[in-house]
């Protein structure tokens, strides 16, 4: 008689704030605490750079098949789905066409948008795809005036949104031109839950300062084996920026071309990453944050236009006039995404609709309210330590008036999540602060600690001529009161490892959410840190009144 190798999961609640999971495999007992916010504030833990690791990545070459162009003519390529602002709507985002590059004295004649039509054809069945959305298409160039330098212009970028749609429904969909006979494949997404207290996409990817590569491949690949719903990039997508406009590249752009006249980028790396990134984001929308590698100036000193032009944004939906700056719901999660490298100030326009946007969320229909942006305010890695400050000083007593439960950050390569906090205080209603800046980019991981001797930076340093102002000044009350810097892991700091990887957030109710960080150097399905984040309404003060009151336990 042979035996059978089965498992058994329980469950069981031992104090007000703790769980408790048995997993019985045969006759065997594993069991797992796993923490809430409620257990908190924890004791600082750092876990000890592994310098085995491969602290520096190595990006994928121009030759890797995963990032060459596999399609003819104009057949769609680089397709991805991404969010409108509510469950009914969402946008599919392709090209077509190849990009152009010559020297930069020499004119190119770009791909004409309207030569190519932008139609997605999709529907709940294969086949049948009854329906029909119409887009629109633009050509964006990055160009340089600089004897030398190559100018580049993008093949046909659409962006089409199909609207109508039913929720937490599975959608089939093919975009491109058929009267061309230039149609994709067939593709598949899912809308996201209506809004409400107790709908929510099953899982969420969260993931930072991605690049191309083969960590990141590691990073990803992981992702899609965790099978999100929904995936979230907090910021510096490709790393266009490390290179010449040649194709050379590098680890540190100013280190290795401090003479360049102007910080060049090698668009065709963002082709390659679309191509590389397709396979997930075609299936699972994508919701992306601008980063510092984003900026991407040329002539005429404009900026970030490879990101405008690339994603779709849900900013008109949502009452932006930016790019940089947008919200929607998923299920019952609102996600405000904000922009630091845009005016943030209290007169600023992206603050005035941060007011606004954050006044109309109703917390009985999307209970959790997430904010993303990308360099952290809480981070006690000494690169780019207090680097935002002026954005926080802005806007941190905003988002904390409005009871926002969770902040996700990019920026630093690193992982660290914060103790609940408020102004460097600890605090039971301030939001919990997740850095997720490990997605597996080129530059280098960073390892150093600014409590650690001799790594606190001179403040005069820390600002970013991008986010603008000089407002990291020393401490004046707490442990740190008269430095700059700890002489400790601070107190806000519960948890902080180098070490490239992703997130997993799952929402079980209106108060309960289960956040899980996953190391590329473990298997798919080992835990690096992990925690129940639990709301507390009834406790911390928002500024509209509430009428009801109610917790939630899982």
């Amino acid at each position: 008689m042979g035996f059978f190798n089965f498992g058994l999961q329980v469950v069981v609640l031992i104090s007000y704030c703790s769980f408790v999971s048995f997993v019985v495999y045969g006759n065997k007992i594993r069991s797992n605490v796993i923490p809430s916010t409620l257990d908190g504030p924890f004791e600082p833990r750092t876990v000890p750079f592994d310098v085995s690791l491969r602290g520096n990545a190595v990006d994928l070459t121009d030759d890797d098949p995963r990032v060459r162009r596999r399609v003819k003519g104009f057949q769609p390529e680089q397709i991805s789905v991404s969010l409108s602002a509510t469950y009914d709507s969402v946008w599919i985002s392709w090209i077509t066409g190849e990009f152009q590059m010559s020297n930069h004295n020499k004119n190119i004649t770009p791909l004409d948008p309207e030569s190519v039509a932008s139609v997605v054809r999709y529907g709940t069945l294969r086949n049948p795809l009854n329906h029909e959305a119409k887009g629109y298409s633009l050509v964006y160039s990055q160009l340089y005036p600089f004897e030398g330098l190559q100018n580049y212009t993008s093949g046909i970028i659409h962006h089409a949104r199909l609207t109508g749609l039913k929720p937490d429904k599975l959608y089939y969909y093919r975009c491109g031109d058929p009267s061309i006979g230039a149609l994709s494949d067939v593709y598949s997404f899912k809308t996201m839950p209506i809004s409400s207290p107790k709908s929510y996409p099953k899982r969420i990817a969260v993931m930072g300062d991605l690049g191309l590569t083969y960590n990141t491949s590691t990073t990803i690949s992981h992702v899609i084996s965790n099978k999100p719903q929904l995936a979230l990039l907090v910021g510096d997508v490709t790393y266009a920026n490390l290179y010449l406009t040649n194709g050379t590249g590098c680890d540190c752009y100013s280190c290795s071309f401090p003479n360049s006249p102007i910080h060049e980028t090698y668009q065709p790396r963002w082709d390659y990453w679309g191509r590389f990134m397709q396979p997930l984001v075609s299936k699972v929308p994508l919701m992306v944050v601008e980063g510092n590698h984003e900026i991407e100036k040329q002539v005429g000193n404009q900026t970030f236009v490879a990101y405008s032009s690339r994603f779709a944004f849900p900013a008109k939906e949502s009452g932006s006039s930016s790019t940089f700056y947008y919200s929607f719901n998923a299920g019952g999660i609102h996600f405000v995404m904000l922009g630091a490298y845009i005016a943030y100030h209290k007169s600023s326009d992206q603050y005035r609709w941060l007011e606004r946007d954050l006044a109309n969320v109703d917390r009985f229909v999307t209970p959790w309210l997430v904010a993303v942006w990308h360099p952290p305010w809480y981070s006690s890695y000494n690169a780019h330590y207090r680097e935002a400050e002026c954005m926080m000083a802005a806007m941190e007593e905003l988002l904390y008036s409005y009871a926002v439960d969770i902040v996700f950050n990019g920026h630093v390569h690193a992982y660290e999540r914060s103790n609940r906090v408020y102004n460097y205080t600890l605090d039971p209603c301030g939001p919990v602060h997740i850095v997720v800046g490990d997605g597996g980019n080129r530059e280098k991981m960073a390892v150093g600690h600014a409590d650690e001797p001799g790594n606190c930076p001179d403040p005069a340093t820390t600002p970013d001529q991008h986010i603008g102002g000089f407002c990291a000044l020393n401490f004046t009350t707490g442990p740190a009161a008269g430095q700059f810097c700890w002489d400790r892991q601070p107190d806000y700091s519960a948890f902080r490892e180098s070490s490239f990887g992703h997130g997993i957030l799952e929402v079980k109710n209106q108060t309960w959410a289960l956040w899980t960080w996953h190391r590329n150097q473990d298997s798919r399905s080992t835990v690096g840190d992990q925690i129940y984040i639990v709301r507390q309404p009834d406790k911390c003060p928002v500024r509209y009144k509430q009428t009801e009151r109610w917790f939630a336990s899982i």
